[in-house]
């Protein structure tokens, strides 16, 4: 718990963001460069997708980070709910665009590959309709965290909505075993993997990539709000005065 409170106090906390979101963002844009470069060059085509199979490296880094966009989500409105930590709720709302964006691009990207893998652009199966609706759900938490502060609202309800929206997680991350639909199975577990080496070495290094890039955009955002929430102070002060 120490640890959690160390940066409660925003001026610490802009302590160690300013200089570490550039390190962030920059580590992060090198390693997804290279890795693209890597996967579209260094990599063999599948023995049955083809070349379509390189989206992956894109596709995959945009599922994780849409699902762990959310799961950050959950956990900062915890910690807001239970120890009222005062930078939580800044945090959830700041994780809530990027995570939209993933989510949207894993979407996309996955529309892209199944068209000349399955023949189709979309399927009412269980991963991609369970994923559709985190993506609805992330905006729905941003409407509402933004109908929420515009009342006066202390942050309560979209806490408990970010909690509630979790419940997608394991349904998003089984459905191709619970579910027999077109999305492949798990290819890619802690310990073995059903994709070639040849072709996965490049995954890792982009997953890498865009989740250091996710954490330089959250830290952005996260002064951007907090600084937004300064000058609406200061204007509230000189209105009262």
């Amino acid at each position: 718990m120490p640890a959690l409170h160390a940066f409660a106090n925003p001026a610490r906390f802009l302590k160690v963001a300013r200089p570490l979101t550039p390190v962030l963002f920059w580590l992060g844009a090198a390693l997804i460069a290279f890795g693209a470069f890597a996967g579209l060059t260094m990599t063999p085509p599948d023995y049955l997708q083809g070349e379509s199979v390189r989206i992956i490296y894109l596709h995959v880094p945009a599922a994780w980070l849409g699902m762990g966009g959310w799961s950050g989500i959950a956990l900062s409105s915890i910690a807001f709910l239970v120890w009222r930590h005062p930078l939580a709720a800044i945090a959830a709302r700041a994780i809530a665009m990027p995570g939209a964006v993933f989510a949207a691009i894993c979407l996309v990207t996955g529309a892209i590959w199944g068209r000349p893998t399955w023949g189709t652009y979309w399927q009412w199966d269980g991963r991609l309709t369970s994923m559709l609706l985190l993506l609805f759900v992330y905006l729905g938490y941003m409407a509402l965290s933004r109908a929420d502060r515009e009342r006066g609202g202390a942050g309560e309800i979209p806490a408990l909505y970010g909690i509630a929206g979790s419940v997608l997680l394991p349904i998003i991350r089984y459905s191709v075993v619970w579910w027999n639909t077109l999305h492949q199975g798990p290819s890619i577990g802690l310990t073995q993997s059903t994709i070639d080496r040849s072709i996965l070495w490049p995954l890792p290094i982009t997953l890498i990539g865009f989740t250091l890039l996710f954490a330089a955009i959250v830290l952005m955002r996260m002064r951007a709000l907090l600084a937004t929430a300064k000058a609406e102070a200061r204007m509230r002060r000189k209105a009262a005065a």
